[in-house]
């Protein structure tokens, strides 16, 4: 399998990137940036200056200073030979070891012997010792796996110029892997956790996210119960990370035993917890029988229930409440629920911060030439956008925020705007009914009820940003009436999501009982936190957006005329659909986004349709083939994603046949090549349905 091609980015002056590098370690707070590879190079021509130039690497095994040197090497005699320009002086590797917090670095000068040490926060040199490079060789298959990029090509976007390998190709490297990981377990918590986990703990990290992604990439289920069989016994918390593997790998009845177990030992553990209620709330989501949904619901409940009570600050706890009461169809207490959730600031993976290169060399390699992939690049930069569509805040939404507004739009998707609505005044104090209270009582009257925060946050953010609901647009939004979006309105008959009722509602309110009833049940009703609020004004931009959409659209049918928007408007349009939970309308702006030029955004999302729907096999092939290929093309031979829908094709239709329908495909035999690479990777692995 041929390699990547080499980006290099020319840097202004000598060293500049790794200083840079120096200064930033300080400030890192997860698993670290991809790994720094720095070359010296001289021209060949008398009287050359020296050219430093960089790029950046993940997935390169990094468990011995000899092993980065010997990626270092690959790099320098790669020019040799009559069309060389250039030869390397000197190479430096840098990668990032997050347990001790130092930066592993080996220097490679040609000619010469190779030095390996550390740099410590302080930018202090230290000795590089045997437990601090395998620290340092796990953290990095553990970024190869976090920096990874999914299909869409967001990753690759992120930072310029990185080679992306996959660090375990067989089971040689995967013993490896899990040995370190084994070794290091219970030091996990150190490497910090995902963004909607408050605090790291033994079984919610970052190693424990790799190795739980490793086993779902690769459905080497029986390596993962192994490893965590061994460690259970040393810690019964690593019971829920065993029933998971066990899951995965459909163990359910051993699963749900060893859970059962463990939580008579522990019976407070809330991810025990959680796991059980994911666990039953998906077997409710396919039972035959309402009888059967019932009761595994009503099981569910009482393990999410128990989860927040174990974990109150946790947001993931909360979450999985929300989900079990959405399913339950129990609006009020889903909103309830959601609305007590404990919200994070997102934290980002950590980027690279470099000077601005004085030189970008970005190649292509023969083999990644797809004549619709290559056009893509230029057709980007030609296209219009409206506004209206490049501001929806939505689209920026991670972590815990991201997972909120996915609740909120699932009901959405099943009620309807105008119900949420309802319940919404239903179970928070909308502002005519504080101002009605506030003229009986001395509470001050510069408050406004639906955009206070339970917790009295004078300056709420989302995301670590400010909230743009305030000010100016929070008082129109406060004014504006509250109307509906029913199917068929037309757009320009939307209101925004009112803070307040009708007032008629209140009167009749008031006609149906006396004041003090109506006081009693307003002192039932919630204090909407301030980011909800906020939550159901964009969400009612990106309802507004789509519903134009499809008034337009419909529209322009009925007259029998093309309705035109250029591919970006396309893919935005399609994860709008998608983020709204309309599936089979983003797949329709996806196919007319791919229509015009390239999109692995696009491609990717009607992919994942492909998978949950178990559409066409050879049109799921076509599609993995091509971004497979635009991966390659932007330096990358490793996606989790893309290699886990090849393998879940080959357990579905078997390795010889999704071979033949790959070898059938009409296209270039190099780029059919690159896919076969990953259908190989299956067959090492044994994967299910590598045998005939």
């Amino acid at each position: 399998m041929v390699a990547p091609a080499v980006p290099e980015l020319t840097e202004e002056v000598l060293h500049e990137a790794i200083d840079a590098r120096t200064d930033s370690l300080a400030s890192l707070r997860e698993l670290g940036p991809p790994d720094l590879v720095h070359l010296i190079k001289q021209p060949l021509r008398s009287g050359g200056k020296h050219v430093s130039v960089y790029h950046h690497v993940t997935g390169v095994d990094a468990s011995s200073s000899a092993s980065l040197a010997a990626y270092i090497n690959t790099l320098a005699y790669k020019e040799f030979g009559p069309s060389a320009t250039t030869k390397t002086l000197e190479g430096t590797y840098c990668c990032y070891n997050a347990f001790s917090r130092v930066d592993m670095r080996v220097h490679a000068p040609f000619p010469g012997s190779v030095e390996s040490f550390c740099i410590d926060e302080r930018g202090e040199k230290r000795k590089a010792t045997d437990e601090l490079w395998l620290e340092t060789y796990l953290c990095s298959v553990l970024r190869a796996y976090s920096y990874a990029d999914d299909g869409t090509g967001d990753t690759i976007r992120k930072i310029m110029g990185v080679r992306r390998f996959n660090p375990v190709t067989n089971t040689e490297t995967e013993h490896r892997f899990l040995s370190a990981a084994e070794h290091l377990f219970f030091r996990g918590w150190q490497l910090g956790s995902d963004s909607i986990v408050q605090v790291p703990n033994v079984v919610s990290n970052h190693l424990t996210a790799g190795l739980l992604r490793y086993f779902h990439t690769t459905g080497r289920y029986t390596s993962g119960i192994n490893l965590f069989e061994k460690l259970r016994t040393e810690n019964v918390e690593v019971a829920s990370l065993l029933s998971k593997v066990l899951f995965m790998g459909n163990e359910e009845v051993q699963g749900i035993r060893i859970l059962h177990d463990a939580l008579k030992q522990s019976p407070m553990d809330y991810v025990m917890l959680d796991t059980q209620a994911e666990f039953l709330l998906k077997k409710a989501k396919t039972a035959a029988t309402p009888e059967q949904k019932d009761e595994r619901l009503r099981m569910s409940l009482g393990c999410a229930d128990r989860s927040t009570i174990a974990a109150p600050s946790e947001f993931g706890t909360w979450a999985r409440l929300a989900e079990v009461y959405v399913t339950m169809e129990d609006w009020e207490n889903a909103l309830t629920t959601l609305n007590s959730c404990p919200m994070f600031t997102y934290q980002d993976k950590d980027a690279p911060i470099m000077p601005e290169p004085r030189d970008i060399h970005l190649p292509t390699l023969q083999e990644t030439r797809l004549d619709e992939i290559d056009s893509e690049p230029e057709s980007r930069y030609s296209e219009q956008v409206d506004p209206s569509l490049l501001n929806l805040r939505a689209a920026a939404y991670r972590g815990t925020f991201k997972h909120a507004y996915s609740i909120l739009t699932e009901m959405t998707a099943k009620i309807g705007w105008d119900q949420l609505l309802k319940i919404r005044s239903n179970v928070f104090v909308m502002e005519d009914e504080y101002r009605e209270k506030q003229e009986s009582t001395s509470y001050p009257k510069n408050r406004n009820a639906s955009t206070d925060a339970l917790r009295g946050t004078p300056d709420p953010t989302i995301n670590g940003a400010a909230s743009e609901a305030g000010g100016d647009e929070e008082k129109e939004d406060s004014e504006s009436a509250a109307q509906t979006l029913a199917p068929g309105n037309r757009a320009e008959d939307i209101e925004r999501p009112s803070s307040a009722v009708d007032p008629d509602e209140v009167k009749k309110g008031d006609d149906s009982g006396s004041k003090e009833d109506h006081f009693s049940r307003l002192n039932n009703k919630r204090l909407c936190e301030r980011w909800l609020d906020s939550l159901f004004m964009v969400l009612y931009e990106d309802l507004r957006v789509y519903t134009i959409w499809r008034t337009q659209m419909a529209q322009y049918r009925a007259q029998s005329m093309q309705y035109k928007k250029s591919a970006e408007e396309w893919e935005i349009l399609g994860s709008l659909a998608e983020r709204l939970q309309h599936v089979d309308e983003a797949v329709e702006a996806y196919r007319a986004c791919l229509a015009q030029r390239f999109s692995p955004k696009a491609l990717a999302g009607i992919l994942k349709v492909f998978e949950k729907t178990k559409g066409s096999t050879r049109d799921t092939v076509a599609a993995t083939i091509r971004l497979v290929t635009w991966q390659y093309r932007w330096y990358s031979e490793f996606s989790p994603e893309l290699l886990h829908t090849v393998r879940m094709l080959i357990e579905d239709e078997g390795a010889v046949k999704i071979r033949s329908i790959i070898q059938a495909t009409n296209l270039p035999q190099n780029v059919l090549d690159l896919t076969h690479h990953y259908a190989a990777l299956c067959a090492t692995f044994r994967s299910s349905g590598t045998d005939g």
